[in-house]
């Protein structure tokens, strides 16, 4: 009963994933690239990022993420590149993601930059459907397990950016898996994947010499569910140590800790309390993250990791 009862929870209620079919990630704030390929090359030296998640702790077969990027300039600084590879498993489902991505950055006066970028790449779809528990019994769909499907996909954003300053709009997947919609390929017992679009936007506030405010907020919206947004507000103090929280609009409430280690390290925990009827089935969700930057003598060049 306890299977059954988790197995209602991740697919028959929408309303409290958000749809989600894009990974769900707490502190996309510090690397962008996840969101939006335009990102890539957008600072003077090269990351690379790892993130680990988990999620609804206590649910059986809730989401478990992994994330690892990278990106950075080519040397004449107006071209970045970048590379996303996702592990994503919800209940019987995994699916593998592996993204090139592209940006071309365009100096529109001292500081500002406006930057296109371009996603491509695919998934790796798996789902052991013969372990479910179903009720109807002749239903072919669940006679076999779906073992390896690729699903080619692309995308694109717009980045603007300065040092202290970013509004960044994206479709991270433009083709489309759900049928009688444009971008359409049609893919036997594959998920019916949905475009998701971000509209996302923040601002350094210099308080004093030591501390530093960052609000920004974050806007996801996909066909036929609700708009969803985050409102974030994290503090840095001493150019050291990032203190923040997050609302998310009828989901949950997000704290998030990031120390700077050192010039190059960068260590992140965020926890999710929810808010809504989840909060009696679960404790909540885990994340962790480590950074790395690196390349073009990042020791005299490097100030604050705003964004």
């Amino acid at each position: 009963m306890k299977n059954l009862f988790s197995l209602y929870i991740i697919i028959l209620m929408p309303s409290l994933m958000f749809a989600q079919q894009d990974p769900l990630v707490s502190q996309y704030m510090f690397n962008g690239l996840y969101l939006n390929p335009a990102y890539a090359g957008s600072h003077d030296f090269y990351n690379i990022t790892s993130l680990c998640r988990k999620q609804w702790v206590n649910i059986d077969g809730a989401p478990a993420t992994q994330l690892l990027s990278m990106d950075g300039p080519l040397k004449n600084r107006n071209v970045g590149l970048g590379l996303l590879l996702s592990n994503d498993k919800i209940g019987v489902s995994k699916q593998t993601d592996f993204y090139g991505n592209y940006a071309y950055h365009i100096n529109l006066g001292k500081e500002t930059k406006l930057a296109f970028g371009l996603r491509a790449g695919g998934s790796y779809y798996r789902a052991k459907l013969t372990e479910l528990t179903v009720w109807d019994g002749g239903d072919n769909v669940f006679s076999q397990d779906v073992n390896g499907q690729f699903l080619p996909n692309f995308g694109t954003g717009l980045y603007l950016h300065s040092a202290k300053m970013f509004v960044g709009l994206s479709a991270p997947h433009l083709l489309n898996y759900k049928p009688r919609t444009t971008f359409y390929i049609d893919k036997t017992n594959s998920p019916q994947l949905i475009r998701h679009y971000y509209l996302n936007a923040g601002y350094v506030f210099d308080g004093n010499q030591n501390v530093i405010f960052k609000p920004s907020i974050l806007v996801k919206y996909l066909a036929n569910a609700p708009v969803q947004a985050d409102f974030n507000l994290n503090v840095l103090f001493h150019k050291l140590i990032w203190i923040g929280g997050s609302y998310r609009t009828k989901d949950s409430f997000v704290g998030i800790l990031e120390i700077q280690a050192s010039k190059k390290l960068r260590i992140g925990y965020a926890y999710d309390h929810p808010i809504n009827n989840l909060k009696k089935y679960t404790n909540g969700s885990h994340e962790i993250m480590l950074a790395y930057d690196f390349g073009y003598d990042i020791l005299k060049i490097k100030t604050p990791r705003y964004f």
